[in-house]
């Protein structure tokens, strides 16, 4: 029996005590209230790096109440990883349960203008799939970023590039074959691209665009033009009225008007949300009524303005008497941007990476240490810390144990249940995984293993530490010609010193788990067991 297996033994063995001693004395509606599934939200941050949050950072320029708050009411993960290190492969294994190899082969790139086909490829199981089948209606507002399929007037797919933007015929592409409802979500409100940053610019709702791009963007256009702040808003083709500044209240309210109305109109269903925002993702654009909210400049408004939108959410569940059936989850796509890394130290003396070496597109830590926060008051103790290792990915199979879904051997093949550490029954001395896969901006691969990392490629994996503003925070190689690294992040957290040629049986050891796990097809366990809510004690 493996260690996850007999972890996994142990974890049900010890909520069928908990559970019938939390059900017992409790017949009738009551009995059946312990089995109702829960509400559930995914507040799905941009560009967010491990040290922008005031609960990881002690040092951080600024505090973020809300996301404090709910990490003291819940759990905060500190060894939690995106799937990638930028932002359209991240999304994939959010949505799939796996790395984006498994949908491309290798790596992926983030879309611009009209890119496509969706990463999620027909007859792949997504999340909002599997909730449906447990009866959820489900919902996402936002940021949608894993790629569309677009037709020019001769009904030819169209790749990317802005140009190309102009040439869509939007009564031949729509309902669009493989937008978000025909993913696995009964409700959309979303962009294609990052919304500030790669036109095409226009909103897709339920599949259909309501008013298409027809005029060009220019970056003198946005108010207050906030100099460097306003790096990486590319002039492209918008529809009228597109909302660069606003952004986020608008996907704010299309989450809160889905919740309300579902609420209002099937109280008895369960709703599954999930609200992508475009915090901190470059260009920095906080809405006007959280400019000067802190002394970080414009990015400190910016997350000050996620932190607030976080309590609008808690309010908001709080407010319709359904904090306590609500699970909330909080995570982000992968570390902060570069520019913002430096502008934020040299400006601010604050590090959105959290000390971690690197940023976004880089395979070092940086690039894809995020902060990850679950909250469901009555079920996740309050005040936990966790150090257990997880990622993005884990979400997929987490929620399938909540709502008692099996999940078939070939969906969400990277995908581990981390539903006991939530609930703070894991030992935290026995890791879930015994691995973990992470890829980088080239998609390259990166390994764990306890403390062990393994990068199976030279460099940073993303970004050019040769020459430029980064060119300050490059480091010394340690290993001279090896074509790999290997660090021990225990004694060596900052990635300072490459083991390569050291510690040849540790790396030997891990290159050949990577390959694998390659070729293996999956890297989570098979037959994975969910524990359900029925077994879910309240305390």
């Amino acid at each position: 029996m493996s260690a996850y297996e007999t972890t996994r033994r142990d974890f049900l063995k010890a909520v069928g005590v908990g559970c019938a001693c939390a059900i017992m004395g409790r017949p009738g509606r009551a009995a059946d209230k312990e089995k109702s599934l829960p509400n559930i939200i995914i507040v799905y941050a941009d560009d967010l790096g491990y040290g922008d949050l005031s609960c990881y950072n002690p040092e951080c320029a600024y505090k973020t109440p809300r996301l404090d708050r709910m990490a003291a009411e819940g759990v905060r993960f500190t060894d939690a990883h995106s799937p990638s290190t930028i932002c359209s492969p991240s999304r994939y294994g959010l949505f799939s349960g796996q790395q984006i190899y498994r949908s491309t082969g290798r790596g992926g790139g983030a879309f611009e203008g009209p890119g496509g086909p969706s990463y999620l490829k027909p007859g792949t199981l997504t999340l909002g799939d599997m909730l449906r089948k447990k009866g959820y209606r489900t919902g996402i507002f936002g940021k949608w970023h894993v790629g569309l399929t677009w037709l020019d007037k001769n009904g030819k797919r169209l790749g990317g590039g802005f140009e190309n933007s102009l040439l869509i015929d939007y009564e031949k592409s729509t309902p669009l074959v493989d937008g978000p409802n025909e993913r696995g979500f009964d409700e959309s409100f979303v962009t294609p691209n990052c919304p500030g940053t790669d036109p095409l610019y226009i909103y897709i709702e339920n599949g259909i665009v309501p008013v298409p791009a027809d005029r060009r963007h220019k970056r003198s256009n946005l108010p207050n033009p906030g100099g460097k702040w306003r790096w990486d808003n590319d002039e492209g083709w918008m529809a009228p009225g597109y909302e660069f500044v606003k952004a986020d209240l608008l996907f704010y309210e299309k989450t809160r008007r889905f919740i309300t109305e579902q609420r209002k109109k099937s109280p008895e269903k369960p709703f599954f949300a999930v609200l992508s925002t475009q915090i901190a993702h470059a260009p920095v654009l906080p809405a006007p009524e959280f400019n000067d909210a802190t002394k970080a400049g414009p990015r400190g408004d910016f997350v000050w303005e996620l932190d607030a939108l976080v309590g609008r959410v808690l309010d908001l569940v709080d407010e319709l008497g359904i904090d306590d059936d609500t699970l909330i989850l909080f995570n982000s796509d992968n570390g902060a941007e570069t520019v913002h890394v430096d502008w934020m130290r040299q400006d601010h003396n604050h590090d959105p990476s959290g000390r971690w070496r690197g940023m976004k597109r880089d395979a070092w830590e940086g690039g894809h240490r995020v902060p990850f926060i679950a909250r469901w008051p009555g079920r996740i103790p309050k005040g936990q810390v966790s150090k257990q290792m997880t990622n993005t990915t884990d979400i997929f199979a987490t929620l399938a144990s909540v709502v008692g879904y099996k999940l078939p051997d070939d969906v969400a093949t990277d995908s581990f249940d981390m539903l006991p550490a939530m609930l703070g029954i894991q030992d935290e001395a026995k890791s879930i995984r015994p691995h973990l896969l992470t890829q980088s901006f080239r998609g390259e691969f990166q390994i764990r293993k306890g403390n062990w990392k393994y990068l199976d490629h030279p460099g940073s994996g993303g970004n050019n530490y040769d020459r430029g503003p980064l060119k300050k925070y490059a480091l010394a190689e340690t290993a001279p010609g090896a074509p790999g690294q290997l660090f021990d992040l225990e004694k060596d957290p900052g990635e300072t010193t490459n083991l390569y040629f050291a510690e040849k049986t540790k790396r030997r050891e891990l290159k050949a788990l990577l390959e694998q796990l390659k070729s293996s097809g999956r890297s989570a366990p098979g037959n994975r067991i969910p524990i359900g809510i029925e077994n879910i004690p309240r305390i």
